[in-house]
């Protein structure tokens, strides 16, 4: 891409503990990995914005100083978002001309928190704005949950802002408080296995804002039963309760959001048995809670599509797995892994072999990646 002066890197996330917690203001982790989306672009002192993609069909084009743009439901809307979550703050002139590539084709990665962040800091650099990490999350999240229209929290951003290779993310979504924890020396070597069921799914469509509406429900029937005043819906977040009225008041409301917060209390506890896991290097402990969590995900989340929850029974059956879960909301697309990289063939051909007879409409479209830990996104030198 040498016709273009600037190139952006946002790689993709998981999230192995801290699971559908982050709009409910908790603790979550994550990993930044080694694929992702890359951004080409030079700026342009008109303000017009034209995006081609190698992914998509078709070209955006809008422009940064007219008036905020509708929605057209295709890709082009992460940019459009993007320059209304600026404009509101800074007011744009300038805007950019460029190509996007994204390097996998798998859901549950995160993929459109990494192209709103490289938007992010596209626009910003050309219009000469500095903004800090905890901005560039912040702006990004705000464009995927007020103009695309995901009820989502920061945690994917953070991930793909913060992500340190060979580290851990641990992040209150509460204070915005943050550690990267380094990989401990007595630690054995991992990778990340990313296993595609061969769905798709779009996250807008999908229960996930019912979920997060659920969890919204349950913390105010919490407040309703123990006297709390009550706030606005955009105020109430499970964070806010104590678990000991969760425990008194359980078996008063509706078994549905009864299992949303106790999915949002007990992850909380697993995050932090699988901080101390990864700073003492245990790693089979951590790949242990990262099972538990994903069995809380089905059980208490009631999210997990019949193939994703295939997958992750075949991966507790998998020598050299320490631990997986579904990736992303859990919505079809795809769930990911710690593994042994001595064992990667191995674990492609049972995992592959196990699925594909139970789901073989899949053949084509079910694929295994192995990849490692990356830093967050930032801008390549050419």
């Amino acid at each position: 891409m040498e016709n273009y002066k600037y190139h952006i890197f946002a790689p993709y996330r998981v999230c192995p503990l801290g699971a559908h917690v982050d709009h409910q203001h908790g603790l979550v982790t994550g990993f930044a990995f080694d694929k992702g989306i890359d951004l080409w672009f030079n700026t342009t002192h008109d303000g017009s914005v034209t995006l081609t993609s190698q992914t998509y069909d078709g070209a955006v084009k809008f422009n940064v100083r007219e008036p905020s743009h509708v929605k057209e439901g295709n890709w082009g809307d992460y940019a459009r978002g993007v320059d209304y979550a600026l404009n509101k703050r800074f007011g744009l002139s300038n805007g950019i001309e460029g190509v996007i590539k994204g390097s996998l084709p798998v859901g549950g990665l995160s993929s459109s928190a990494a192209v709103l962040t490289a938007y992010v800091m596209a626009l910003a650099k050309a219009n000469s704005i500095n903004l800090s990490k905890m901005e560039i999350i912040k702006i990004a999240s705000e464009a995927e949950r007020e103009y695309i229209g995901l009820k989502n929290g920061i945690l994917d951003q953070a991930c793909i802002v913060l992500g340190e290779k060979d580290s851990l993310l641990f992040l209150d979504t509460d204070s915005d408080q943050y550690r990267v924890i380094k990989k401990n020396p007595r630690m054995p070597e991992f990778e990340l296995a990313i296993i595609f069921s061969g769905l798709t799914r779009s996250l807008v469509s999908s229960d996930y804002n019912l979920r997060v509406a659920e969890c919204k429900t349950a913390a105010w029937n919490m407040m309703a039963y123990t006297g709390i005043p009550l706030k606005g819906m955009d105020k109430t977040f499970l964070r806010d309760i104590p678990k000991e009225t969760y425990e008194l008041t359980k078996d008063k409301m509706p078994r549905r959001f009864a299992k949303r917060a106790e999915h949002f209390y007990s992850e909380y506890k697993r995050v932090r048995s699988g901080v101390t896991a990864w700073e003492t290097g245990n790693l089979d402990l951590f790949g242990k809670l990262i099972f538990e969590s994903c069995e809380s995900s089905i059980k208490n989340y009631e999210c997990g599509s019949d193939e994703l929850i295939a997958i992750y029974n075949i991966m507790l059956q998998c020598d050299g797995i320490y631990g997986g879960r579904f990736s992303g909301a859990g919505f079809k697309g795809a769930c990911i892994a710690l593994i042994d990289p001595a064992k990667k063939e191995q674990i492609r051909e049972q995992v592959r072999s196990e699925y594909l007879r139970m789901f073989p409409e899949y053949s084509q479209s079910f694929e295994i990646y192995f990849c490692k830990t990356d830093d967050g996104a930032r801008f390549i030198e050419a």
